[in-house]
């Protein structure tokens, strides 16, 4: 008997080590099989032992017996909503806001995936798991327990000593992508007719947990993220950082990803790139969440009746729809990064036609399984371009051959390279035609050098006969070299060269945005021009001087240092110098102060305007130009074709004033 006692106590820790590594660490050390085989051992020997059984051993995750049905049950803590924004500028508002409520504090902020599951309570007690309850309305949820045990990623009994006398943590239990593809491959395996496949993971997690027989959810493999907490006794924390790592200590996996910064723009930042990186989870996600870190200053901002305020969720909306590939190829970027995208049969997603869709990279198309002739579900999220959420692979009703990503670049045949420890493929050829192609149209857009009459077809002959190999040789060209091209006479030759001329007075913020370094776009460009004044001051900063720019964290800071320290940055910038390219900031013309503190949102089009130039306009006045209308806008400039923003402001009760009166204040009447 000691023996089998001895083993089984053995193989129950040593699968509680295992589901750790899996399920908090992401570090998995032994293959499905291997797992599997521990946890038939260990039924083996508790069947043979059922004295030794006990409510936390690994084998008692499924319930015998489906239960009658959903007890309710009332939340020690209420389980309350929180703010949300769709809009960047209300989010910057909002961080402006807590910091007024908190004068002369310093504040760290947390920011976290909103993971698109179903709200848990978890509650333990003396660090047994004694009960799992939904949100429900946030005062009273369903009792879901009996599931609640089958999510492998939630340990029955909390690690190490002592436990807390009581522990009610809160997150999410999801489904991820790949799991839901596997579910709907057996369900139809199983003869399941459409009806009973399962159209998304938020629905599927939700129907899942809410299942009266535990085996049948055990089935669906959920999982779980924590984020939060509600009641507890016997343990402290004093930042939300802290209690996360107390929860991984514990084994609760926390939510990945989950960052800590020093100010609310770095926060920001790091929002804005988490975004463009949505194609890389497994699972889904409907925004990000910004939370106070100091658990006293939350303490001192405290609730609304609805909300907390040191919390707000950052979110996007999404839409999807389900379509075929017809083809995958692949295409070069300005850097050289070769990006496989997917030909579709086009589909409508938010009102727009989609017939393509990035596939992003090599490790992408494989952990997707992405084939020509798939059925796939195709996600829009803001104003990110379409991407592949995944292949519906009960609807392969024939044998697809798997992609096979390219080892030479298709426009010069260098051989292709890794970037090393990424996941990016680039073909390292500077000179590569198709590099230079999108380069130089980057470089000739209007919000960059703003040089009309430079086209993609243009940019095409000039970059395949040799007469364009860096920026610079833009300023070189002759009307008399231009003429031999197609659709270049004298005249439109003449034109041209006269564009390009008169685009080296577009100032700093320009040629910075025109170089294409990356994550600087036309508002960080703005903000660094206008900051530094030349950019000979700003190529001697340090990456500490240029983070100190408002909105500019430390990645935007290393990505500007290291272009214009490396051998191509200081040549490109060196050229340009000598060809006659301004590059300090230009002197912001005199205007008034018409504008002084107003929020400013403009719709539809200007007669006589671009929208960046009616932005200009704004901020030289002393305005803010935003995005989004919301109860802090002050006015909505309204063009010809508005758009939605105009209904919103008569929904708000924003003043609506047309380009006639926009005029006049800027005169003063």
């Amino acid at each position: 008997m000691s023996d089998a006692a001895t083993e089984i106590a053995r193989l129950r820790e040593l699968i509680r080590y295992h589901d750790r590594k899996y399920y908090v660490e992401a570090a998995p050390e032994i293959s499905d099989l291997e797992y599997d085989r521990l946890v038939e051992r260990l039924k083996e020997l508790e069947a043979a032992h059922p004295e030794l059984v006990t409510p936390d051993s690994p084998t008692q995750r499924i319930g015998d017996q489906p239960v009658e049905g959903l007890q309710q049950v009332r939340h020690r803590v209420p389980m309350l909503s929180i703010d949300n924004t769709y809009s960047l500028d209300e989010l910057r508002a909002y961080g402006h806001r807590v910091a007024k409520l908190l004068p002369g504090q310093h504040i760290e902020w947390v920011v976290e995936l909103k993971v698109d599951g179903v709200a848990i309570s978890l509650v333990y007690e003396n660090g047994q798991l004694v009960r799992g309850v939904t949100r429900g309305d946030g005062l009273v949820g369903d009792d879901v327990t009996h599931n609640v045990r089958t999510v492998r990623g939630i340990p029955l009994r909390l690690h190490g000593e002592p436990a807390p006398a009581l522990l009610e943590v809160r997150g999410e239990v999801y489904m991820t992508n790949s799991d839901l593809v596997a579910l709907n491959q057996q369900l139809s395996r199983e003869g399941a007719d459409k009806k009973r496949l399962l159209a998304n993971t938020r629905n599927a997690a939700a129907g899942s947990i809410r299942l009266l027989d535990p085996r049948e959810c055990a089935k669906r493999r959920l999982r779980f993220f924590c984020h939060s907490v509600g009641a507890y006794q016997g343990i402290s924390f004093h930042t939300h950082m802290e209690f996360l790592e107390q929860m991984q200590r514990y084994g609760l996996p926390i939510t990945p990803q989950v960052k800590c910064f020093d100010s609310f723009d770095q926060a920001v930042e790091h929002c804005q790139a988490l975004v463009e990186r949505l194609h890389e989870l497994d699972f889904e996600i409907d925004g990000l969440v910004l939370k106070v870190n100091d658990l006293r200053q939350r303490e001192q901002l405290g609730s609304t009746a609805k909300a907390p305020r040191w919390v707000i969720a950052y979110k996007f909306e999404k839409y999807e729809a389900t379509t075929r590939v017809k083809d995958i190829r692949v295409q070069v970027g300005k850097t050289g990064t070769i990006t496989p995208v997917a030909d579709l049969e086009p589909v409508e997603i938010a009102g727009t036609i989609v017939s393509r869709a990035s596939l992003h990279n090599a490790d992408e198309i494989e952990r997707k399984d992405v084939r020509i002739g798939d059925v796939v579900v195709v996600e829009k999220a803001g104003k990110i371009i379409p991407h592949v959420v995944r292949v519906e692979k009960h609807l392969r009703d024939k044998p697809l051959r798997k992609f096979v990503f390219p080892t030479q670049c298709p426009e010069c045949h260098t051989k292709l390279v890794k970037d090393e420890g990424g996941v990016y493929i680039r073909c390292p050829n500077l000179q590569c035609p198709a590099q230079l192609k999108e380069r130089i149209r980057f470089f000739a857009a209007r919000t960059a050098m703003d040089i009309e009459g430079l086209g993609e077809k243009l940019v095409d002959q000039l970059v395949e006969k040799k007469m364009v190999t860096c920026f610079g040789d833009l300023y070189r060209l002759k009307a008399e070299q231009l003429e031999g091209l197609e659709r270049m006479g004298r005249r439109s030759s003449e034109k041209l060269v006269a564009n390009i001329q008169a685009s080296k007075d577009r100032g700093l913020a320009r040629v910075l945005t025109a170089l294409a370094i990356r994550h600087v776009g036309p508002r960080v460009a703005g903000s660094l021009a206008q900051h530094f004044g030349s950019i000979d001051r700003l190529a001697t900063a340090t990456v500490e001087e240029i983070s100190q720019v408002s909105e500019i964290g430390p990645v935007i800071a290393q990505s500007v240092y290291d272009f214009l320290r490396s051998p191509w940055g200081k040549q490109t910038i060196e050229d340009l110098k000598q060809l006659g390219v301004k590059m300090e900031a230009e002197a912001a013309p005199a205007a008034s102060r018409a504008l002084e503190g107003k929020t400013i949102v403009v719709t539809g089009t200007l007669p006589g305007y671009t929208r960046q130039q009616i932005e200009e306009l704004i901020a030289r006045h002393g305005g803010r130009a935003a995005s989004s209308v919301s109860q802090n806008t002050d006015f909505v400039l309204a063009g010809d074709n508005p758009g939605s923003k105009l209904e919103k402001a008569k929904q708000l009760g924003v003043p609506v004033i047309d380009q006639r009166q926009f005029e006049a204040m800027l005169e003063g009447y």
